[in-house]
């Protein structure tokens, strides 16, 4: 009886431990491959540049090109030209007054 508990709780416990293990891996920061290593090294590194929402390693071609391909899309789908197309739509949708049913006495 003894040794049944003692062997569900050494289950219990490598159960939890490997859990615990597989939480802590990504939290441990070090890749042991180095490919994965390359891999977050150059995902902070963009974190690094990217910052204000501009692109990254841009020219001013690149720019142009962007600006032309937002422009051909805003004519496509029919923007004014006055239009943020990088900004997401506002809906505004007014009440409608609807009148009262009304029901005749019987």
């Amino acid at each position: 009886m003894l040794s049944q508990s003692l062997l569900n709780g050494m289950r219990v416990l490598r159960t939890e431990a490997r859990r615990n293990i597989a939480l802590m891996a990504p939290a441990m920061n070090k890749a042991s491959d180095p490919i994965q290593q390359l891999f977050l090294d150059k995902v902070r590194e963009y974190k690094q540049k990217s910052s204000g929402g501009k692109l990254v390693d841009s020219n001013p071609e690149i720019e142009r090109e962007m600006k032309n391909e937002l422009d051909r899309v805003a004519k496509q789908f029919g923007s004014d030209g006055k239009t943020d197309m990088l900004k997401f739509p506002e809906f505004s949708f007014p009440d409608v007054k609807v009148d009262p049913i009304t029901q005749a006495a019987s």
